[in-house]
């Protein structure tokens, strides 16, 4: 059952922002190497829905584990091209993609680490996007914050690192849904 707010939604998203570990691909926590990247059930077909409405789909993704020595921007960058490619195997793709490699506590101040707006906004300059109704769909409540600054809509997909915090916040100020695919349908205003 979708768990929704009543919250007032665009009929029709603009750009809908991802997060990656335990919104499309399974969370294994520190993910380095290509053969760890699992599409979770449905998200590419839900990205392909998103794709063939015309609507552009960016990831912007906080990676702390480059900071934390875990593994290097190459490593994330080969899972990456893993995580391109399983989806053009289903036929998805995405429009851009955004990481913030940092961890305050060890690489110092950041200004990009979600829940920041920085790389949202940075995406919609460079790839020229209308940034006028956005998407915004993780399982955190960060990857939802920067709707308050950029306007939108935010779907929280709860997983098993969601804190009932962030459920409680996005029941309040946004959408708790079950699945990528439930988020797609609610977005494109499918219910």
């Amino acid at each position: 059952m979708t768990d929704t707010s009543d919250v007032e939604r665009p009929s029709r998203p603009t750009v809908v922002f991802l997060d990656r570990d335990g919104t499309i691909i399974e969370d294994v926590h520190y993910l380095s190497r290509p053969e760890q990247v699992h599409l979770i059930p449905g998200a590419a077909q839900a990205i392909v829905r998103i794709n063939h409405a015309g609507i552009p789909v960016v990831l912007v993704t906080n990676q702390s584990g480059i900071a934390r020595g875990y593994f290097t921007v190459d490593d994330y960058e080969r899972a990456h091209a893993r995580l391109v490619a399983l989806l053009a195997d289903e036929g998805a793709h995405l429009d851009g993609a955004y990481y913030c490699p940092h961890l305050p506590e060890h690489s110092g101040p950041c200004s990009c680490r979600k829940p920041s707006s920085l790389l949202f906004r940075q995406a919609i300059a460079e790839l020229a996007l209308d940034g006028s109704h956005p998407v915004f769909i993780g399982d955190k409540w960060r990857d939802l914050q920067p709707m308050h600054e950029l306007g939108g809509a935010g779907y929280l997909i709860p997983s098993g690192d969601t804190s009932e915090e962030d459920v409680d916040r996005a029941r309040a100020e946004a959408n708790v849904v079950p699945s990528i695919t439930d988020a797609v349908d609610l977005a494109l205003g499918r219910q």
